[in-house]
Parts: structure tokens; sequence; C-alpha cells
């Protein structure tokens, strides 16, 4: 794999460290400012917020500058985003440097997984945006973990300050190993939104909403869950999420293996999966063992559907992917905040506290039910009189966004030979 490789993961690396340390040092950051913790907890909300929206906005503004340098600008602004609150003085400021540092999020996933696809060749594009993937897998098995003990023995500034040094260190790599690669021609923004309103482009996006929502569904309450229903000790909830993490690194590379062999059949085992296993959580919860190889599966069979939805996204909106890359990222964020939500929901309902696997089990269920459609269309399409499709290459004479409605396997350079062939 080509060394770009590693400086899209460091970047990766870096965003989600500051992501998600914050859960681990609320307590932390709600006594330094003096504010009730659900008050600190709009710096968890902000951010997700800040990513749906940031994704497509940053996108979009950035659809006339290569796609090298605009890594380069998100980078500069989620160093900007946090060391602003590192440096902070009120949390009205904290607040907003978590914001600034969230509408990097999106847009560098969904760029840099454009990137990392054409760096390599067609059958290996899914393991390519797994290996980007992996920085922020990692980041939930190292940079958390001692994201939040530095916060808490040294205070949570310097975490910010020293996740601000990985953003340096990402953009620095990216400066020196990553290709000019050329600018896409003849693709404008409303090409970009043309492959937002097709069919299969929009089942995918809905496949990350409610399959990677699965996993936040029961992830979210880990804690009470763990230590109410499983027994678990205050502090061991700590080493379960590192399990969770090196389930998600697992699961990631995986998924892009496979994916490259057989995208859709990887994502309805894992889809189907994930659902099962979620299902099974309401019982293995009640036992230590079985909860904490649980937690392992989850994290694996999650993130196993990363890739393959990541890479259905690009090769169906072949010829226009960038913003549809980066909203796919909003998705998963959207997917995190609805299945919390849904989560409390059954919690406040007196239902238990193992009651959001269930809803985490429907959303996963629901999602291999798309995949299954999308699956279906997409044969009935191939199978039409007089529509001959072969893999790595767009439908005769596809031009500008007619071009991202080539089936899967294709890509980017499927795309540029159909405006030739047009």
């Amino acid at each position: 794999m080509p060394l770009a490789l590693l400086a899209l993961a460091i970047g990766a690396f870096g965003i989600g460290t500051t992501e998600f340390v914050i859960m681990g040092l609320l307590p932390e950051v709600a006594a330094d400012y003096g504010v009730p913790i659900p008050t600190a907890g709009l710096l968890v909300t902000g951010y997700a917020l800040g990513v749906v929206l940031g994704a497509p906005l940053m996108t979009v503004l950035g659809t006339r500058i290569p796609r090298k340098r605009m890594l380069m600008l998100l980078m500069g602004l989620f160093i900007a985003g946090n060391l602003l609150s590192a440096l902070a003085p009120a949390f009205g400021l904290m607040l907003a440097g978590r914001v600034v540092a969230s509408l990097a999020h999106g847009a560098f996933f969904g760029i840099g997984a454009v990137v990392a696809a054409e760096l390599v060749a067609p059958e290996r594009r899914a393991g390519a945006i797994a290996l980007m993937f992996t920085g922020l897998t990692t980041a939930n098995v190292v940079g958390v973990p001692l994201g939040t003990v530095v916060g808490q023995h040294l205070g949570w500034r310097i975490t910010f300050f020293a996740v601000a040094g990985l953003g340096v260190l990402g953009l620095l790599g990216i400066a020196r190993l990553v290709p000019d690669l050329p600018r896409q021609e003849g693709v404008r923004i409303r090409h970009e939104l043309a492959a937002l309103r097709q069919v299969q482009v929009l089942l995918a996006m809905a496949m990350t909403v409610l399959g990677f929502g699965g996993v936040f569904a029961a992830i979210t309450y880990i804690t009470p869950m763990m230590t109410e229903v499983a027994g678990f000790a205050d502090g061991s909830v700590s080493w379960l999420l590192v399990l969770f993490g090196l389930g998600m690194v697992a699961g990631n590379l995986l998924g892009g293996r496979f994916a490259d062999r057989a995208l859709m059949p990887m994502l309805y085992g894992s889809l189907g999966a994930l659902a099962l296993v979620l299902a099974l959580f309401t019982l293995t919860a009640h036992s230590k063992a079985g909860a904490a190889v649980t937690v392992v599966l989850i994290g694996a069979l999650g993130f196993a559907t990363v890739p393959p939805l990541q890479k259905r996204v690009l090769d169906q909106a072949a010829g226009a992917p960038t913003l549809a890359s980066a909203v796919n990222i909003g998705a998963f964020n959207l997917g995190n905040a609805l299945a919390a939500w849904l989560g409390g929901l059954v919690i406040s309902a007196g239902l238990g506290w193992t009651a959001p696997n269930w809803v985490g089990a429907a959303l996963a269920a629901s999602a291999l039910v798309l995949a299954l459609v999308s699956g279906a269309l997409e044969r009935r399409t191939a199978a039409r009189p007089g529509r001959i499709v072969t893999a790595g290459a767009a439908p005769a004479g596809a031009t500008g966004p007619d071009a991202a409605t080539a089936p899967s396997g294709t890509g980017p350079d499927a795309a540029a030979l159909a405006r030739t062939a047009g």
C-alpha cells in the first residue's frame, strides 16, 4: 500500500481521538468551567452536529480546490479547533472549538476515502479505504484511553494540545506523501448534488445510518449495562472499551479485505451477524465473560460494514463521488445520534438497561433489509434487456451525473472512461 495512506491514517487517528476522548474527560471539563455534566455533554452533541452539517458544507466549498490541498486545509482547521479548545477561557469558546474541529471531520474522511481509492488499483480500493479508517479505529484502542489518562492526571487541556500535535503530524504527512492527484474535469457542484439523488446512493446512506446506528444503540449505554447488569466494577469499563476498539480494528481490516472480493455478500453477512449478536447481547450481558466477548464482536461486526458501505457509495456515485462520500460520513454520526436517542427512550420507558440492544438489533436488521433491496435492484438493472454492464466500466455514453448511476464495481477511472466515450 502507498505511504500516502499512512499520512491519511495519522490524520484519521487524530480526528478519532478528539471525537471520543471528550467522553472520558467530561467531569474534569465540567468542574473546570463550573457547569453541570449534562451541560458539558453539549461538547459531544455539538461535535456530532458539526460533523453532520460540516461534511457537505466543507466539501461543497472545496469543490474547486485540488483534493490534496483541501485535505491540508481541513487538517489546518482541525488543528485550529483543538488549539481553541485547549486555550478556551470560557465554556462557550470551548464548545466553539469543538464545532470548528468537527467541521473538518466529515469532509476529511469523505475526501480521504476518494483519495485512498484513487491511490490503488480498482480491486484494492476497499482495502485502501479500510487502511485509512484504521487510524480511526486505532484511536479507540490507543488514543482515547491514553488521552483520558493524560487528561485526568495532567489536565484535560494537555490532551487537546496533544491532539493538535497529532493534527500537525497528519498535515506534514499529507504535504509530503500524498501526491497531487488531478482534479476531475467536468464535475461541478450540480454533478455532486445529482449523485445524492441516485436511489442506490440513498439506499447506501440509509444502510449507514441504520447499520452503524445499531452499534451505538448498545455502546452508548455500555457503562450502566456492564456495571448494573453484568456486575463489572466501574474501573473495568475502560478496558471493555479497549476490547471494543480492538474488535473495531479487526472488523475494519476484514471488511476492507472481503469487500474487495464480494462487496454485497460482505454487507449481507456482516449486517445479519450484527443484528443477531446485538439481540443475543440482551442475554450475554448477564455474564461477565459473555458480555466481554459480545462487546468485541459488536465492534468487529459493526466496523466490518464501514469499508463496504463507503465503497458502495463511491461506486454508485461514480463520476461525482466526493460529496456523496463526505455526506456518508455524516450519516454515520446521524446514526449514532439517532440510536443513542432511541436507546435512551426505551430505558426511560422502564424496559431495563439491556433494552437498547433490541433497538440496535432492529436497526441492524432494517439495514440488512435495505441491503437486500439494493442488491435486488442492481440485479434487475443489470438484467434489463439491451443493457450491458461490465465491472469497471460505466454504461456506454454516460457523462457527468449520468455516470453516477453506474452499478457497483465502477469508480473514478470508469467515470473518466465514460466521459471519454461520450
